[in-house]
């Protein structure tokens, strides 16, 4: 929401990527660059009630402040908040990813912070990728887990290789799966070492055509490929990009998942490999209607899935909720969460509906029976 739509929402510190929306309407003037400063000092020195994750999300605002001094007391605050606070938001998806990383760059020293901030998939490549070549040998592999992240963002796997200590086996084993993806980086000795056990010793010389690349895809295509207001590409152009995309690394899907437009994100979701489908969910350029169609469709990879349902702003939207619910793919856990927040014509019409999980249809005639049994009067029997 911008500011203009709403003059509620004060404009953020000059340099801040977001604005105090994600904040109490009551509590907004506490980071407002224009509110006076005894008030933005409050928070600052994290006097306001805040729960854990909107304190992180205003100190970090409160670090683009026009005020030098409320500047250094929120950088100082910053850093020596108590586990309470920590604990809680450095693991919570919702918070803002620059807050994540600004907090990964303090606290990158204290292992079991950073492990909460490598883990929580919301923290930036970039982040992670600035602390992979100094962390400590457990967060080095909490990193290496998250394979995604490796191919997302290569610097990631040039960090772990330069770090000393990361031990060898780690490194061999994030190197083979990185050269198995088709990722080069030909800077990387243990990349070239990686090939050579994969590929044979021709391979240090010459490493296998990885195919085609992301830019190389988008170059080929034009606007269409990467315009989201653009026209349906048309239907020749459309079987080009299928086939360039099957002739493509894992490596470099994952890339034209996050770059392209929703013509080559509706391609790659339907991917044989989840951690491209995973990587098109979690393109920042991904659409609520997408992530409806997503949520609908009962062929999706079930990881796909799991992003959409532990996605708190994707799952306030009533439609994509009622989707997850009638998924026969969701865990019968979730969609009984979600059906507890469905309203009574909407739990109706699923306890008729004969396309749904017949668990689903059952629980949903019991809810809606529940909430539209006639009040009994007090004293009556």
């Amino acid at each position: 929401m911008s500011t203009a739509a709403d003059p509620s929402i004060p404009a953020p510190p000059p340099g801040c990527p977001f604005n105090a929306e994600f904040l109490p309407p009551n509590l907004r003037k506490h980071v407002d660059p224009n509110a006076p400063v005894p008030l933005r000092m409050m928070a600052a020195k994290s006097l306001v009630p805040l729960n854990p994750a909107d304190m992180l999300g205003a100190l970090y605002m409160l670090t683009f402040d026009p005020d030098a001094n409320v500047r250094e007391t929120a950088a100082k605050t910053s850093s020596g908040l108590p586990d309470r606070i920590l604990g809680s938001a450095l693991r919570d998806e919702g918070v803002q990813p620059p807050v994540l990383g600004y907090f990964l760059g303090l606290l990158k020293d204290k292992e079991a912070y950073a492990e909460m901030l490598v883990l929580n998939s919301e923290t930036p490549d970039d982040a992670v990728a600035s602390v992979a070549g100094t962390c400590s040998p457990k967060v080095a592999e909490i990193i290496s887990q998250n394979q995604l992240r490796l191919l997302r963002n290569e610097d990631i796997i040039r960090g772990l290789c330069a770090n000393p200590g990361v031990p060898v086996s780690l490194v061999d084993s994030v190197c083979d799966f990185a050269v198995r993806s088709g990722l080069v980086l030909a800077d990387v000795p243990a990349m070239q070492a990686a090939r050579v056990r994969i590929y044979g010793p021709q391979a240090a010389a010459a490493p296998p055509d990885p195919g085609p690349t992301a830019e190389e895809v988008l170059q080929e295509l034009g606007t269409e490929a990467q315009a989201e207001d653009a026209a349906p590409m048309e239907e020749g152009k459309r079987m080009t990009l299928a086939q360039r995309i099957m002739k493509m690394s894992i490596a470099e899907k994952i890339k034209l998942g996050t770059l392209g437009n929703k013509e080559a994100r509706s391609a790659l979701i339907r991917d044989t490999n989840k951690l491209v489908c995973v990587a098109v969910i979690r393109s920042p350029r991904i659409t609520d209607g997408e992530v409806l169609a997503c949520a609908a469709n009962r062929a999706i990879n079930e990881d796909v899935l799991r992003v959409i349902y532990n996605n708190r702003e994707w799952t306030k939207m009533q439609k994509v909720k009622l989707a997850l619910v009638k998924n026969p793919k969701v865990p019968l856990t979730v969609t009984m969460k979600f059906l507890n927040t469905l309203r009574d014509a909407e739990l109706k019409d699923l306890s008729r509906d004969k396309n749904v999980p017949a668990a689903v249809q059952s629980f949903a005639k019991k809810l809606h029976e529940k909430k539209t049994a006639p009040k009994q009067a007090p004293g009556g029997k």
